[in-house]
């Protein structure tokens, strides 16, 4: 999904749209709107693809694209606002050459696809999107899963229609969650983003999705408006997808697998264990390294459960494997309470079966071996006791 758009690359085309901040005038019979999707970019912030409307009439020279997927690293204290769930996104605005320019130039596919509305409708389409775009109006906060560059669209189409509907939200034993849409997107060349996705992300993403609720995600909602039908004449609201701009990018090469790099580590982890116990070899280092990364992804963990505004990164289940009680077995070590020790292990136990099933919340496959491997250092720990 589109995260960045440049704005200096919108400043530099704000005079070709300047006479559509005039334009009062009822749309053109000629006139049409349409949903443009665009294909997945290299980069992890572009692999979900991207969504945005358009606007074009050629009687009265209209031919703009409303993106609500643009802003502004400038902004005061972003990267903070970032992390807390509290980044404004804006609508932004520009010429629709411009915008299949800056996806040709990436290599990125753009479909479009043509609404099936009445001309009253479009008006009220084009009047929302104008007032959207006022400066009072134009930012909104940004929420990856319910509120985004997608979901803006998808409900810009609904808020438009007279009378009408967009089709009816279902959920089924077959739809998917939150989660594994996000499998869907990251699958080959970015495992290790999912790995780390999926550590902040919590419970809430386990739920099964609606039709409607798919819409956060550009290509599926594409695919959805091709087969949704509008609640009076039960037809599709769109015209098929139609290819814009076809894919040049290469691409990107597999990327090396989290889940066989832990499980490496977790065997060169054992091996060290048992020349430990053979050897009578100290190593405490080897436990102050892996408790205090085990520690410092629990912080990451806690904060985004309490203190941000992220709807899906709470509760989260990861808390299990990545505990706060690292921090204490990294410091004490050897003097840890037994009791204590017991408990992390259930708790790793715990996480281990997550792994296997999604309830009651789906931990990624790699936290097996990275369980494993705290569980070996922990009873090693209990062993020098008895």
């Amino acid at each position: 999904m589109k995260k960045i758009t440049y704005l200096l690359f919108s400043l530099l085309f704000l005079a070709p749209m300047a006479k559509a901040q005039h334009v009062e005038a009822h749309l053109s019979d000629s006139a049409y709107a349409s949903v443009l999707t665009c294909g997945p970019g290299e980069e992890f912030y572009s692999s979900f693809g991207h969504s945005a409307l358009r606007i074009c009439d050629s009687t009265i020279g209209i031919d703009m694209v409303y993106n609500y997927g643009t802003f502004d690293f400038g902004m005061p204290h972003f990267y903070w606002n970032f992390a807390c769930g509290r980044l404004n996104y804006c609508l932004s605005r520009t010429s629709y050459d411009n915008f299949l320019f800056e996806y040709a130039y990436e290599g990125r596919a753009v479909w479009e696809q043509k609404l099936r509305i009445s001309n009253q409708e479009l008006n009220n389409l084009f009047v929302l999107l104008e007032n959207n775009y006022l400066p009072q109006y134009r930012y909104y906060w940004y929420d990856f899963f319910r509120d985004n560059c997608a979901t803006r669209v998808r409900d810009m189409v609904v808020n438009c229609l007279n009378h009408r509907k967009l089709g009816v939200e279902t959920v089924t034993d077959t739809n998917m969650s939150y989660r594994d849409m996000v499998y869907k997107s990251t699958e080959g060349n970015l495992l290790w983003w999912r790995l780390g996705v999926d550590i902040a992300l919590g419970q809430r993403c386990d739920i099964r999705c609606s039709n409607y609720e798919y819409m956060f995600h550009p290509i599926e909602m594409m695919q959805l408006f091709d087969t949704m039908c509008a609640s009076d004449t039960h037809q599709p609201l769109v015209d098929k997808a139609q290819v814009v701009l076809v894919e040049t990018r290469q691409p990107a090469p597999k990327s090396l697998s989290p889940t066989l790099v832990f499980w490496i580590l977790f065997i060169v982890v054992l091996i060290l264990t048992l020349m430990e116990w053979k050897k009578r070899w100290k190593m405490g280092w080897l436990d102050a390294i892996l408790f205090g990364l085990a520690f410092a992804v629990s912080v990451l963990v806690i904060f985004l459960w309490f203190f941000t505004d992220h709807y899906c990164t709470k509760p989260n289940l990861n808390i299990l494997w990545a505990s706060p009680l690292f921090i204490y077995f990294a410091i004490a070590q050897r003097k840890s309470k037994s009791w204590l020790i017991c408990i992390q292990l259930v708790m790793l136990m715990a996480a281990m079966v997550m792994t296997i099933g999604p309830l009651p919340q789906q931990l990624n496959v790699a936290i097996l071996p990275i369980a494993l491997t705290l569980v070996c250092r922990l009873l090693s720990d209990l062993k020098t006791r008895y």
